[in-house]
């Protein structure tokens, strides 16, 4: 009789680790993913304008979902509209914000601050799980603090007054937005699928961008097609958009803003090795003692015991 019982019980157990493995492998793959994303705004940020950048890369990545998340879209189209207001406000925040804002502070600042100042970004989504009733634990409030003192030093080189270009602005308003959008995933309609949801924020944003890209043309002109501009735009749209966001949102289903928040404050660490490797810029041993900083603070936050899973009701 004990033995069945204690199965039973070791069940749920595994069940939880299994998906905790899961959510941080995926907020992980988008974190490395995005670094790349840093490097393509900077590197465009003179041949295409922010906002066709952020266009044509929603384009590129609606295109690249729509054989998955049409039909998807179509069979949960009652859905949508009865969550209508909940999926725009998740487009606008996740798709039509907060990448144009990137790529506007990619024509002052650099990929490296990009990467560092968006890693803020976590603490957001800490306080507003923290707001919503959820317990972070103490070792996932300390491994918080760490990993943010780690990224403040990375970002400042040890000074107490850091010199911000004027595009760092941009990327704390991309940082306010990132955070609310991954908070808002938590409060995802279970019976709303992943791809449908996916597939709907990408139409969504990249209709009301449409105004946006269309001012810029009048003003600004095209930007020409080139190998040079059309490669980033690729990548951006189908591997950091459509794939990217794709686990970013099943690693937030599995684990929940604040821990795959913990996971995203490797991003500066993943740009640092990136302009390392890429670029060349130099790997100082105060860069390599913040990355130990942020590391520690990643295990930390991210590995602490799951709280005691509620018992879900019928509805969800």
């Amino acid at each position: 009789m004990d033995r069945p019982a204690q199965s039973a019980a070791a069940r749920p157990a595994k069940a939880t680790t299994r998906a905790l493995g899961a959510g941080l492998a995926l907020a992980l793959l988008a974190t490395v993913v995005w670094s790349g994303s840093f490097v393509t705004a900077r590197a465009l940020h003179d041949s295409v304008p922010p906002v066709q950048h952020a266009f044509w890369r929603w384009i590129i990545a609606t295109a690249a979902v729509a054989p998955f998340g049409a039909r998807a879209v179509w069979r949960q189209r009652a859905l949508i509209r009865r969550h209508f207001g909940y999926v725009t406000l998740a487009a606008l925040l996740g798709v039509t914000i907060y990448n144009t804002l990137v790529n506007q502070a990619g024509l002052t600042t650099s990929a490296g601050n990009m990467g560092m100042i968006m890693a803020a970004s976590p603490v957001l989504m800490a306080l507003y799980e923290r707001l919503g009733g959820a317990r972070l634990g103490a070792r996932r409030v300390t491994g918080t603090l760490l990993a943010c003192a780690g990224v403040v030093l990375l970002v400042s080189k040890g000074s107490l007054s850091p010199d911000l270009a004027p595009g760092d602005l941009w990327v704390v308003a991309a940082a306010l937005a990132f955070g609310s959008y991954s908070a808002l995933l938590r409060r995802r309609p279970a019976e709303l699928g992943g791809v449908t949801f996916l597939f709907a924020t990408f139409v969504l944003g990249t209709l009301m961008l449409l105004p946006a890209y269309l001012a810029s043309l009048t003003l600004q002109g095209g930007f020409t097609p080139s190998t040079a501009t059309i490669a980033p735009l690729l990548y951006v749209g189908v591997v950091s958009s459509a794939l990217a966001f794709f686990a970013w949102n099943k690693a937030i289903a599995h684990i929940g803003p604040a821990r795959a928040g913990a996971v995203y404050y490797l991003q500066p660490v993943c740009v640092a090795l990136l302009s390392y490797a890429v670029l060349g810029e130099s790997m100082t041993w105060a860069r390599l003692g913040c990355m130990a900083l942020i590391l520690t603070g990643v295990v930390l936050a991210s590995l602490t015991r799951p709280a005691p899973a509620r018992v879900a009701s019928s509805a969800e």
